[in-house]
């Protein structure tokens, strides 16, 4: 951005497309901002911008934005508060009287947006919460050409499919703010569309809502399951020790996994000093968890293919069908990560799966390090992900 455009922008600030701001630390302020913009409601199709450094009477402030800063905005598209993510890019703009940081949100396909629970919006110069008029009118908009797999309607499917108490009592409760929760006078259909679980014109659950609250998830998605193998040697021709087909709505099998992965794993002292031990496992947890949440979130739902982990005696293969996803090439892997499944993302965020989204190649290889094991090596086909852990030696 140039400054002239900048300037033209801060002429522009009562209008509904523009925010701006002296404060240097109010991430809720931003984040808030940046919901706002992301719902769009009154579709205009182009970016919102929050400027900081600027006051309201559109005086710039002289400061000097700085690297933390810039960071923390950035940061605010992968905390996992605003969901779903928000497509955002940030920059520094020098003008003679100082520096503005320019936040510029993208509207997003996937309406309403939600920080911290709560639906923001901007009607001219104000901002605030989301009537259910006006929630109900982003649920009603989304971009259909634009949908990701998760977010099209399971045309097969109804509400009778779905386990209703999960949505209600698991899901809703940990993804909308306690208050809207209390105000909400909408039918379950509705409070599905406004967490995209629901399509209103077609009268039918979304892919996501079958992945997440299905009483039968592989009538409808054949592949949507976890293959375990235990192996009693270090290649697939070698005797199986222990087999099991993971297979459920998503929240109870990553609870199944949950139990599940412990139970495989090893621990055992090492010499830490002459006169010192400490215990290693054979596997972190961590590493092991991370890998694995990273293939349920990213995987093909489409490919009748399932999760396969494979427990060799050297070694665990975590092989995901579905290769990299959009902007994501073995190049740049694991630094950028576009979602293939961003509803089914949001999900594991809600439920607490997820801490912060992009983290968990990079959580995994910490793991890795500190247990003083190798670290994860991955490979990359168009059909899939394999992901090795190698065992601690």
């Amino acid at each position: 951005m140039t400054e002239d455009e900048l300037r033209e922008l801060i002429s522009a600030h009562e209008a509904d497309g523009c925010e701006l701001t002296v404060s240097t630390t109010d991430t809720n302020k931003f984040s808030e901002a940046v919901c706002a913009f992301a719902n769009d409601l009154p579709n205009h199709g182009k970016p919102g911008y929050l400027l900081i450094g600027v006051r309201d009477n559109k005086q710039i402030t002289g400061m000097t934005i700085d690297a933390a800063l810039m960071a923390t905005l950035g940061g605010l598209r992968d905390s996992g508060n605003i969901q779903p993510l928000p497509a955002l890019t940030v920059e520094k703009v020098a003008t003679s009287e100082g520096e503005v940081a320019v936040v510029a949100v993208q509207p997003s396909p996937l309406p309403p947006v939600r920080y911290k629970g709560r639906v923001w919006i901007r009607i001219g110069a104000r901002k605030g919460y989301a009537t259910e008029h006006e929630e109900q009118m982003l649920v009603e908009r989304r971009v259909s050409h634009a949908r990701t797999f998760d977010a099209e309607p399971c045309l097969d499917s109804a509400v009778g499919d779905l386990a209703l108490p999960l949505f209600l009592n698991d899901y809703r409760m940990q993804a909308v703010a306690p208050e809207v929760i209390e105000e909400n006078n909408r039918t379950v259909e509705q409070q599905l569309a406004s967490l995209r679980f629901y399509d209103q014109r077609l009268q039918s659950p979304t892919n996501a809502a079958v992945l997440l609250f299905g009483m039968d998830v592989r009538r409808f998605l054949p592949g949507a399951y976890v293959q375990f193998l235990r192996i009693s040697g270090t290649s697939l021709d070698a005797p199986i020790a222990a087999e099991r087909t993971v297979c459920a709505d998503l929240l109870t099998m990553l609870r199944d996994l949950d139990a599940l992965i412990p139970a495989q794993i090893d621990q055992y002292p090492v010499d830490d000093t002459a006169l010192r031990e400490r215990a290693v496992s054979s596997y972190p947890i961590v590493a092991v968890r991370e890998l694995l949440l990273n293939a349920v979130m990213h995987r093909n739902y489409q490919s009748t293919a399932p999760i396969r982990l494979s427990w060799f005696d050297d070694r665990i293969e975590i092989q995901s069908p579905g290769g990299l996803y959009g902007e994501a090439s073995p190049a740049n892997f694991p630094m950028q990560t576009s979602y293939r499944n961003p509803v089914v993302a949001e999900a594991l965020k809600n439920l607490g799966y997820v801490n912060r989204f992009g983290r968990g190649v990079l959580r995994a290889q910490t793991a890795l390090a500190d247990n003083g094991s190798a670290p994860a090596e991955f490979g990359f086909d168009s059909g899939f992900v394999l992901a090795t852990l190698r065992r601690h030696l």
